[in-house]
């Protein structure tokens, strides 16, 4: 698979902070961008889709529980299985005003885990065309998609050029974990509006990412990403600006510190609303550790304690190092040339969001799937433009698709 452009200016040559993108090439055919990454797309949920139905008629077969056509007597009805339950019970019942609890008194799983924008949207589906939420929420997570795919292409195109866009865009569709960006849950709305907060941020069309970041932050965990963000870019065009390598507004300034903060309090907005609705002080943070007791039991939540906490329950002191050789190792990657010219707002997005599930997430099974927002970085060019590793990197994702399928449907929660 090649890609080129044609374009009324140069190709592949940055034009202000965004690159004029307008045409690919895919196999044989040059195509207008979004066509071809929305063939590329529509291929992935091709194969993803029978990847799915064949687990699903396997589930049946050898009566595997939680997946079989006995627990789940319609195809879509299993893409609505496992976590997806709780956005069909918010569709259907709202968030409980008394939090569950077991007989210690510990709050147990529940639905303020989960935020509200997507359930909202599936409800609306709903009301307007008669489906039941298996198939809206399949639908609105299918789209979602789509769209996300086309804003990735955007993002990585601006900067690198369309072979890397559209590479990147493989690469994202055709992963092991691709699976999320069709079953009922928020994901691909989550993707969706990060990407476009960070081509907002990108274009230096700052106000615009307030309604994106906003949405973003009551749609799934992870928003404040976007905000760091912004003030690691406010900083660095501060001090081009000072040594005179670039021209920073006021107007620019302003927009960036009132979108900073607008995002960073809606990120913050949603533990006040269930403290709110449930009269529970700390009711989201006690809510989101009812998942990690599988894992390392009952603690308290302290900011940056998550993966330390994890690895030392099942390495000691050798887990403790893993996660310290993580660390240095993604500041690495961060670092090489490749990813640099993915642009300055990818590099503080990929760091702030890295940042933040180190801060507050466990590294379960799900860590992969909460990865994904970070498919900007598969466009870079030392990736992209490389035949053999992007052949190995394409292969390796569809091949891991069938084996991530099997190990998180029946033996994690995708």
């Amino acid at each position: 698979m090649t890609a080129g452009i044609t374009s009324s200016r140069h190709p592949a040559v940055p034009v202000g902070p965004v690159t004029e993108v307008a045409r690919v090439r895919l196999f044989r055919w040059e195509l207008p961008w979004w066509a071809g990454v929305l063939g590329v797309y529509a291929a992935s949920r091709v194969l993803t889709t029978l990847l799915l139905l064949a687990l699903y008629l396997v589930a049946g077969a050898m009566h595997w529980e939680g997946g079989s056509p006995q627990t789940h007597p319609t195809f879509l009805g299993f893409a609505g299985t496992w976590d997806a339950s709780y956005y069909w019970r918010i569709v259907e019942h709202g968030y409980p005003t008394t939090l569950p609890v077991d007989a210690d008194g510990d709050v147990q799983q529940n639905e303020w885990a989960f935020l509200p924008l997507y359930p909202l949207i599936v409800r609306a589906l709903m009301s307007a065309t008669g489906l039941g939420f298996p198939a809206a929420g399949v639908l609105v997570a299918v789209l979602c998609g789509a769209a996300a795919s086309l804003v990735l292409y955007r993002v990585v195109a601006s900067r690198v050029g369309s072979i890397s866009g559209l590479w990147a865009a493989v690469f994202f569709c055709f992963g092991p974990l691709s699976f999320v960006l069709q079953i009922a849950y928020a994901e691909s709305l989550f993707f969706l509006l990060l990407f476009a907060a960070l081509l907002a941020t990108m274009t230096r069309r700052y106000w615009m990412v307030i309604p994106f970041g906003v949405a973003a932050a009551f749609t799934r965990p992870g928003e404040l990403a976007l905000p760091l963000t912004l003030g690691i870019v406010y900083v660095i065009r501060a001090v081009r600006a000072r040594r005179g390598r670039e021209t920073f507004g006021v107007r620019e300034r302003v927009a960036m510190i009132v979108a900073g903060a607008v995002t960073a309090a809606a990120g913050l907005a949603w533990p006040l609303i269930a403290a709110t609705v449930t009269g529970t002080p700390g009711a989201y943070v006690e809510t989101e550790l009812s998942w990690w007791t599988g894992f390392i039991g009952r603690v308290a939540f302290v900011p940056l304690t998550p993966w330390f906490l994890f690895t030392w329950r099942y390495a000691s002191v050798a887990g403790a190092l893993l996660v310290v050789a993580a660390i240095g190792g993604y500041a690495w990657l961060l670092n090489r040339p490749g990813i640099r010219a993915l642009g300055t707002e990818v590099v503080a997005f990929a760091a702030s969001y890295a940042l933040y599930l180190f801060a507050v997430f466990l590294p379960q099974q799900s860590l992969f799937r909460l990865l994904m927002p970070l498919a900007p970085l598969a466009g870079a060019p030392g990736l992209t433009h490389n035949r053999r590793a992007r052949t190995i990197v394409l292969a390796a994702g569809i091949a891991l698709q069938p084996v991530a399928l099997v190990l998180l449907w029946f033996v994690g929660y995708p």
